[in-house]
C-alpha cells in the first residue's frame, strides 16, 4: 500500500486522527503537546495518533496529503482541520468543540 493510500485509510477509518511528533502520552514537541491538551480539553481522551518520527514516509506524505507544511495535523471525520495554531484559535473561539461532540470517549 502506498503512503497516500495508507494516510487516506487512517483519516477516513478513524473519527479523530492526530499526526504528531511523539505519542499522546509522550509528545516530542510543544506543538504536538498543545494539540493533545486541546483534544483532552474538548473531552476526547482516546483518538488515533500517528507518530511521524517513527515513519519518515508518513512524515513527508501527510504534508502532501493535507497540503499543509507542519506537524501536528488534526483530522476529524476525514476532514483536515489544521495544525496546533488553528486548533488553538478554533478552541478559543468555540468552533472546535462542536466538531468533536459525540466523538469523545464515553468512559
Amino acid at each position: 500500500m502506498d503512503v497516500q493510500a495508507l494516510i487516506h485509510e487512517q483519516v477516513t477509518g478513524n473519527p479523530v486522527v492526530l499526526y504528531m511528533k511523539g505519542t499522546p502520552q509522550f509528545p516530542q514537541c510543544g506543538f504536538s503537546s498543545r494539540a493533545v491538551q486541546i483534544l483532552k480539553a474538548c473531552g476526547v481522551s482516546k483518538f488515533f495518533s500517528v507518530n511521524v518520527l517513527e515513519n519518515p514516509e508518513i512524515r513527508a506524505g501527510i504534508k502532501d496529503y493535507a497540503n499543509w507544511p507542519t506537524i501536528p495535523q488534526l483530522f476529524i471525520k476525514g476532514e483536515f482541520i489544521g495544525g496546533s495554531d488553528i486548533m488553538t484559535e478554533m478552541y478559543q473561539s468555540g468552533e472546535l468543540q462542536p466538531l468533536l461532540e459525540g466523538l469523545a470517549d464515553p468512559s
